[in-house]
């Protein structure tokens, strides 16, 4: 069975308080990673769905930024690189908030805790409940969208701005060739390519990316870490605030922004859900099971305002923004801007179809999205049998090397949602089974062939494995990978039983569409 399958991936890949992606090649806690295995880890258990991401919040930076990999003291020091001996984060982030007793990076990655939190809290609400976990999570959420939005707000228009390929998650996209283009590599003995001795070299990014990479991370270290590195200033034409920041990499990115904007929304449905809990006990402490008194006559005082309903109106108010920024008419995506030279980037990347899952999102732009990723660049139900990670007509698309073109399962999976959102259901259901039959065959790959379905990079990858479990388990789309077992029919993205309203504000706990509505 394809979700006892999974089940065996995510168990092999625990650590007792995390799940590491592979192994092998990623045997370290990944930031976004622990989010996607989260939303589907909470199918099998809600409770390991919850320390997941405490134990990644729990490595948080003074300055509310959430670090790309929290190290394992366990792991061999060789086992990866660059290690903690490279990012220094006690003494180098010491000024920034660097925490003492974990080691970790400095950079980050894309904002889905949120999110991750919110569906795993809705798995059971109970549990959640006796353990508080939304009202100890909250705060640090709170506090990593802080951060990003305001210490990395480097175009001055609110959108986050990424200082490294790692930190937008598609590391080698083309998308990042012409930025990457002014950075000087560093020297080749400065990279130990552990990642070479656990994957082949023709799926992996190259030694000049590499060097690159590692150029720009030793400079971030080097700064102290930055306190986030585009603190204040706005863009003021070509080179803007990001050509004083002595970064040559700084850029606005479509997917980065995307799934701010939709742990925005998921984070205003923790403070509804907790300011309700709030309200609930403190009602039950002033009367103390004695029945209330009738209302005076006349309609009720207003009620104070609570964050979350600025929290949603933020979000709606970034996804207009985004669109100002990032959406390109003429070509029907949305591309990354590079800050220091003031441009839109021309290449295309699947980073640009990501934002289909806001429910803000202009329905003729949703419309234009959909055609695209139909099209010829990324052929969804086409000539693809997954959406790539690039566009499939660029001079720069390489089907085997990591994110020059391969398709990858949490992109895709990002995609069914939006497609599914905006109405787009055959297509969604279609996309759906094939995820499914890909992550079956391909031994539950980090990514594969977009055309023909073949695995590349690690197997028993931990987000593919989740996701799938993740669609498994989704309650509106049933077909013939679908386990009928009774523990193969918990809620997907809904609660099932135990739910509760949410609070004030328009916020309700029910069906996935208000979760991204």
């Amino acid at each position: 069975m394809l979700r006892r399958r999974a089940a065996r991936v995510l168990g092999a890949n625990w650590t007792g308080t995390s799940t590491v992606p592979s192994r092998d090649l990623y045997p370290h806690q990944w930031s976004w990673d622990s989010a996607f295995i989260a939303i589907g880890l909470r199918h099998l258990s809600p409770l390991r769905a919850q320390v997941e991401l405490e134990t990644l919040l729990s490595a948080q930076w003074g300055d509310g930024r959430v670090p790309h990999i929290v190290f394992n003291d366990a792991v061999p020091p060789d086992a990866y690189f660059p290690g903690p001996d490279f990012w220094r984060s006690t003494e180098a982030g010491r000024e920034a908030g660097a925490p003492a007793d974990v080691r970790t990076s400095g950079l980050v990655q894309p904002p889905v805790h949120a999110l991750a939190a919110w569906l795993v809290h809705r798995a059971d609400p109970g549990l959640s409940r006796a353990r508080s976990f939304l009202p100890r999570v909250r705060p640090r959420l709170a506090a990593w969208h802080g951060y990003l939005l305001r210490d990395r707000d480097a175009g001055g228009a609110g959108l986050a701005a990424v200082l490294h390929p790692w930190e937008q998650g598609m590391d080698n996209s083309p998308c990042w060739d012409g930025p990457l283009s002014r950075v000087e590599p560093a020297e080749r003995d400065a990279c130990r390519r552990a990642d070479l001795h656990h994957g082949v070299a023709r799926d992996r990014p190259t030694d000049l990316d590499y060097g690159r990479y590692v150029r720009l991370a030793t400079e971030y270290r080097d700064r102290g870490y930055g306190g986030g590195g585009c603190r204040g200033g706005g863009y003021g034409g070509a080179g803007g605030y990001a050509g004083q920041l002595g970064t040559s990499f700084c850029v606005e990115d479509p997917a980065f922004n995307a799934l701010l904007i939709i742990s925005e929304y998921a984070l205003a449905l923790i403070e509804a859900e907790v300011d309700a809990e709030v309200d609930a006990d403190a009602e039950s402490e002033r009367y103390g099971g004695r029945e209330k008194a009738a209302p005076p006559p006349g309609p009720p005082p207003p009620k104070a305002p609570r964050a979350h309903g600025a929290r949603r109106a933020r979000a709606d108010t970034l996804t207009q923004v985004l669109v100002d920024r990032l959406w390109d008419p003429a070509d029907e995506l949305f591309h990354c801007r590079d800050l220091r030279s003031g441009r839109l980037i021309a290449e295309r990347g699947v980073t640009g179809l990501i934002p289909l899952m806001l429910p803000a999102l202009p329905r003729d732009i949703a419309a234009a999205l959909v055609r695209t990723a139909a099209g010829p660049r990324f052929g969804l139900d086409g000539a693809a049998r997954l959406v790539p990670s690039h566009d499939l007509t660029s001079a720069a698309f390489d089907p085997y090397r990591y994110w020059r073109g391969p398709a990858w399962f949490n992109t895709n999976w990002l995609l069914e949602k939006g497609l599914r959102l905006h109405g787009e259901v055959a297509r969604a259901d279609r996309l759906r089974r094939t995820l499914l039959d890909v992550a079956g065959a391909s031994g539950f790959a980090e990514y594969v062939d977009p055309y023909t379905g073949r695995a590349r990079g690690a197997r028993g990858f931990g987000w593919t494995a989740a996701l799938t479990l993740d669609l498994l388990c989704d309650p509106r789309a049933r077909g013939p990978q679908d386990e009928q077992s009774a523990d193969g029919e918990r809620g997907g993205l809904s609660a099932g039983s135990g739910g509760r309203s949410a609070g004030s504000g328009g916020l309700s706990e029910g069906s996935e569409g208000e979760v991204w509505a």
